[in-house]
């Protein structure tokens, strides 16, 4: 497993400052009345847990672990479980916080959920990452279940980690409940289409952008940062369309290439030797120079804060496509949409996971399978109608589209708040 990028600038502001700050802005666009404000603010649940683990030479270790949720109002809390040396409690919140709002702008009945450890798995055995994943899953299986919180893959998780947090919660039920975590392998109730979903919910975002705006995206040029699942599926999707990818990077740096990169092959490269950094027929470059290259559109994909007041005023993109959570600060928004970038918002561009999610979670409550066609049409068409709603209101009002995806989100939070009411 591989890390999918660097933290950005350790000064700047915090995941959960971005979050709060985000949220506010579109309150005070809507006048959000201040106790609704105050109930978005805040988690509805926190856990932290200890998780100790037997290591392969006999001794024990004992890792920090966090589940929150952050809303319920419009249905089961659904998030992710990431685990990276850097997860923090307030970082778990803001990203609990992000998917309430995703859910919200692509309009599927969940509320934002996430976890995580503070662990770097590529100092672990695949045998103590199970032994840590199956602990994990026992500390908070008071809170998870596929009718109260769907866990997720996110950062350095994928569907074998699904798998044994899926087998974890079934054996102490009794009984096996494939519907408790979503991004699970096929052959035990994953969905068909859910490996390359947020990528291909995030490349539909681009297209539908470049249709509005004129742009032919054969020939364009895209640069993008993080080549984990998200980053290397989005690249070689984009290639597929006609695109000219010419610079790549994970967390040992990146590499370019004016003439383009071969991004299947890149990944591929990924998979053998570990890093990008391999790929033989490139240049050299940093994590920070790939933000900066000269090109058409740019997918940050790796984790947040990466474009900050320090460098938002070197980056070239025309377009911004962020397939990681956070990847921009406020400060960096400003400065880009002062320059003439387009910056498709997270709660928008990588929404294609979550909402596969929820088509697996339906196949699995229902026992049914669906095919990849199914998927892929259903989620177009969900992604679809998401962009038309948010630039349509960015187009009305005169807006970014970050603002106008967040002014949608937070009406069809509170609107289903105010229908609930307060109990008692």
């Amino acid at each position: 497993m591989i890390l999918n990028g660097d933290r950005g600038d350790a000064n700047g502001p915090t995941a959960l400052d971005v979050a709060l700050q985000q949220m506010n802005e579109a309150a005070d666009l809507i006048g959000l009345d201040e106790s609704t404000r105050k109930m978005l603010s805040k988690p509805k649940r926190t856990l932290s847990v200890s998780v100790p683990v037997r290591m392969d030479d006999g001794t024990v270790e004992v890792f920090d672990g966090y589940r929150v949720q952050h809303s319920l109002a419009r249905g089961p809390a659904k998030g992710g479980i990431r685990f990276h040396p850097e997860v923090t409690m307030d970082e778990v919140i803001a990203l609990a916080m992000w998917m309430t709002w995703k859910c919200a702008v692509v309009d599927i009945p969940y509320g934002g959920a996430k976890g995580g450890i503070v662990v770097d798995p590529r100092k672990l055995s695949i045998g103590e990452i199970e032994r840590m994943t199956r602990r994990f899953t026992s500390e908070i299986s008071i809170i998870i279940g596929p009718d109260e919180d769907i866990p997720a893959p996110d950062v350095n998780t994928n569907p074998q980690i699904m798998s044994w947090i899926m087998d974890t919660y079934s054996m102490e039920r009794g009984y096996s409940i494939p519907a408790v975590v979503t991004g699970k392998p096929v052959e035990i109730g994953g969905s068909k289409g859910r490996a390359d979903a947020t990528s291909r919910g995030c490349v539909f975002t681009i297209a539908d952008l470049a249709s509005r705006i004129d742009m032919q995206l054969e020939g364009t040029t895209v640069a993008v940062q993080g080549y984990g699942n998200v980053g290397s599926n989005a690249a070689i999707m984009l290639e597929e369309m006609g695109c000219k990818v010419v610079a790549v990077s994970d967390v040992e740096g990146g590499i370019y290439n004016s003439r383009g990169l071969a991004a299947r092959s890149v990944a591929d490269t990924v998979d053998e030797a570990g890093s990008v950094v391999h790929y033989p027929d490139a240049e050299r470059c940093t994590n920070a120079e790939v933000l900066t290259m000269d090109v058409d559109i740019l997918v940050p994909a790796a984790l947040e804060n990466q474009i900050t007041s320090s460098n938002a005023p070197y980056v070239q993109a025309k377009i911004i496509a962020e397939g990681a959570n956070g990847p921009l600060t406020p400060e960096a928004d400003v400065i880009l949409r002062d320059r003439g970038c387009i910056v498709i918002p997270d709660i928008l561009a990588n929404a294609g996971g979550v909402t596969v999610s929820y088509f697996e979670w339906v196949q699995g409550i229902q026992s049914l399978a669906w095919t990849a066609e199914q998927v892929r049409r259903e989620l177009k068409r969900r992604m679809d109608a998401a962009f038309d709603a948010v630039y349509g209101w960015a187009q009305e009002e005169g807006t970014d589209l970050r603002t106008a995806a967040y002014v949608i989100a937070l009406q069809r939070v509170a609107r289903a708040i105010t229908l609930r009411g307060l109990y008692p």
